[in-house]
């Protein structure tokens, strides 16, 4: 794919954050656009916002981790825009906590919207691309895929999978001839909404274990890495780099380098055969992310 002129690109989690961001730029490159998302107030409100720059933009409300929803927005994007080039599986939540306070609620929460959520968009998008052949799809992971830091676990868990089935992919397309794009992108630190992933959470889902209210402890550590977010990389920014990397079919796209030297020292540390270096909570890593020549 060599422009976005024209095109029709799906990306879930398109309300804000680094989807709108991506729906943003594509749309300003003549791209049509379907958001789906969980918020429909915020949906509606992008959605109204892009039309009114002059983007013909759609939304569909949908929870990825549902397979009849993500049926239904394959079905509503076919419907409204004929053929989809442009999928990017980007919905994603997050929870902080060591490994044995998880509940199954927990990892079911977790696991749907950020693994299953790009299984279900592959699953229904993927024949389509591959027919036509012109398209891209885009995966979001995170440098969490590639490091294991503490109290990340689920979130951890989810983007290695996502890295692994984006690679998976782009072998595949690689074997059998195909010129579908494969991204996976993999953000540090991006000033995004995802540290308040509790707003979307599902009653069926939540945790019966959870306290109503946080603990002083546990408000204070929110406030203090939402004030990190606040200050990270932007979103546009993210959104530039994500653009450019499908016209450039770049696999992994990283958003800054600030893990760099994590990520290399697991692999260093898996080729010499030794224990995991302990480095300290991912925030810690990261907390100034400069842009990465890369992207």
């Amino acid at each position: 794919m060599d422009t976005f002129a024209g095109k029709t690109a799906v990306i879930t989690g398109g309300a804000s954050g680094i989807g709108r961001a991506m729906a943003d730029r594509f749309g300003a490159a003549g791209a049509r656009i379907m958001i789906a998302d969980v918020e429909r107030a915020s949906m509606d409100a992008a959605v109204a916002e892009m039309n009114d720059a002059g983007i013909d933009a759609v939304g569909v409300l949908a929870d990825v981790g549902s397979e009849q929803a993500m049926n239904e927005l394959a079905e509503a994007a076919f419907a409204r825009f004929g053929q989809v080039n442009v999928v990017c599986n980007n919905a994603g939540v997050a929870i902080q906590g060591p490994l044995h306070t998880f509940t199954a609620a927990d990892w079911k929460w977790v696991l749907g919207v950020n693994l299953w959520g790009v299984i279900h968009g592959i699953r229904v998008f993927l024949p389509h691309l591959l027919e036509h052949g012109d398209g891209h799809i885009v995966n979001t992971a995170s440098v969490a895929g590639h490091t294991s830091f503490p109290g990340i676990g689920p979130y951890s868990a989810s983007k290695h999978a996502v890295v692994a089935i984006s690679e998976t992919l782009y072998n595949e397309c690689r074997q059998s001839g195909s010129s579908l794009g494969v991204s996976v992108l993999c953000p540090g630190m991006v000033s995004t909404n995802i540290t308040s992933s509790e707003r979307n959470r599902p009653e069926t889902l939540c945790s019966p274990t959870a306290p109503p209210d946080p603990t002083p402890e546990q408000a204070e550590q929110m406030k203090t890495a939402q004030a990190l977010f606040d200050n990270a990389l932007k979103p546009d920014a993210v959104g530039e780099q994500v653009y450019r990397a499908v016209l450039d079919k770049q696999f992994y796209i990283w958003t800054d380098d600030s893990y760099a030297p994590a990520i290399m020292q697991r692999h260093e540390d898996i080729r010499q055969g030794r224990n995991p270096s302990y480095r300290g909570p991912l925030i810690d890593e990261g907390h100034v992310a400069s842009p990465s020549a890369a992207g």
